[in-house]
C-alpha cells in the first residue's frame, strides 16, 4: 500500500551548529530502543513511519536494532518511499565498553556495516562512562567502571567526523558540568546532547546551558517509556497532563511532545502502532497556552531511571552524585 503525498507530515528541522557542512535534523525522531527488538516488527514500523513522514531514526549499537533499521532503510529505497539515503537522518551511539580512544573508529565502522550505510548523520557518546572493553552488561558492573578519558575519546569522535563517517557528533546523558568540561577543549563542539526529558523531568538547568552553547537537546523517553522495563507511568498517567489534553482536544502524548518541541528540543518517541505514530506527528500546527505552561511548571519532578540503578557508588567515583554531577 502506498501513501499519498498529502498524508505525509512535513516536519520542522533545525540546523546542527558543528556539523561538517549544512546538516538539518528533523525535530521529532523515531526511537528503536526496546526490551525485545523483533526485527520484522521494527522493519514494518519503520516503513510505516516513513510513509507518514518520519525521517529521523535513532539507534545504538547496544539496542540491537541497527541491523533491522538498516534493512528497513534498504527496503524503503527499494520501494521508492524515499529518493535516497540522504533523505534520512540517522543517529547511532558509542557504548561505554567502546569509549576508549582506539575503539571509537572501529565501533562506528561496525555500526555502519550493520546498518549497511556509508555514513551517519549523528554519532553520540552514549554515556559519560567508560567500562572495560568487551563488557556490555547493563546495568554496569561496578568492577568494570572507570573514569572516561574525555579528551582522547572526543578527539577520536572528531576524527570520525573529519573522515566523513558521521556528519556530526554529540553526546548523551551529559550534565551541564560535563558539557562545560568538553567545550573547554573540543575542536568540534558537540552538536547534540540526548537526555531523558519530559514534563515530569524537565531538565531546565541543562536546556538553559545548552541553548547559548549551540547544543540541541534531543529527548529520549518523552512519554516516560511506559510499558518498558526501564519506564514509568508517571508521565502518561499524570493528572495535570490529562486535564490539559482533555481541554485542548489532544492526547497526553501530543501535549508532552508539543511541550518538548516548544522548549527547542527534539523528542525521540517510540511506537510500533500506526495510529499512535500518526498522532505523534500532529504537534506542529498548534501551541500550548500560558495557562498550560503554568500547570506544567507545577508538576512534581522525578526521574524515570534513578542513577543508582545504572551504576554502583563503589566504583572509581566516591558517589553516584559525583558521577552525575548532581544533575540529570
Amino acid at each position: 500500500m502506498t501513501t499519498s503525498l498529502n498524508s505525509v507530515t512535513k516536519i520542522p528541522k533545525m540546523e546542527l551548529s558543528s556539523s561538517s557542512g549544512p546538516v538539518s535534523m528533523p525535530m521529532i525522531g523515531f526511537g528503536t530502543a526496546a526490551d525485545n527488538n523483533d526485527g520484522a516488527t521494527l522493519i514494518s514500523a519503520v516503513l510505516e513511519s516513513i510513509k507518514l513522514g518520519y525521517r529521523h531514526f535513532d539507534t545504538a549499537s547496544f539496542y540491537g536494532s541497527e541491523q533491522a533499521l538498516g534493512e528497513a532503510i534498504a527496503e524503503a529505497l527499494r520501494l521508492g518511499l524515499i529518493a535516497s539515503r540522504d533523505d534520512l537522518f540517522i543517529t547511532s551511539k558509542l557504548w561505554p565498553s567502546e569509549a576508549h580512544a582506539h575503539l571509537v573508529l572501529p565501533s562506528l565502522q561496525k555500526s555502519l556495516r550493520t546498518l549497511q550505510l556509508e555514513y551517519l548523520d549523528l554519532y553520540l557518546i552514549h554515556w559519560p562512562i567508560t567500562v572495560t572493553p568487551g563488557k556490555r552488561e547493563f546495568p554496569f558492573d561496578k568492577q568494570d567502571l572507570m573514569p572516561m578519558d574525555f579528551k582522547s575519546v572526543w578527539a577520536a569522535m572528531e576524527e570520525c567526523q573529519r573522515l566523513g563517517l558521521t556528519k556530526s557528533i554529540g553526546v548523551s546523558n551529559f550534565s551541564s558540568k560535563k558539557l562545560e568540561n568538553l567545550l573547554s577543549f573540543a575542536s568540534i563542539p558537540p552538536s547534540v546532547n540526548q537526555v531523558e526529558m519530559n514534563p515530569v523531568w524537565q531538565q531546565k538547568k541543562l536546556t538553559e546551558f545548552c541553548k547559548p552553547n549551540g547544543i540541541i537537546v534531543t529527548a529520549y523517553s518523552p512519554l516516560g517509556a511506559k510499558g518498558s522495563s526501564w519506564g514509568t507511568n508517571a508521565v502518561m498517567d499524570n493528572e495535570v497532563l490529562k486535564e490539559i489534553a482533555k481541554t485542548r482536544g489532544k492526547t497526553v502524548a501530543q501535549v508532552c511532545l508539543r511541550w518538548i518541541y516548544e522548549q527547542g528540543a527534539a523528542p525521540i518517541v517510540k511506537s510500533y502502532n500506526k495510529e499512535r505514530l500518526k498522532e505523534n506527528l500532529q504537534i506542529f500546527d498548534w501551541e500550548l497556552s500560558e495557562d498550560d505552561y503554568d500547570k506544567i511548571g507545577q508538576i512534581k519532578q522525578r526521574r524515570m531511571m534513578p542513577r543508582e540503578e545504572l551504576v554502583s557508588a563503589h566504583g572509581p567515583y566516591k558517589s553516584v552524585e559525583e558521577l552525575w554531577d548532581g544533575e540529570l
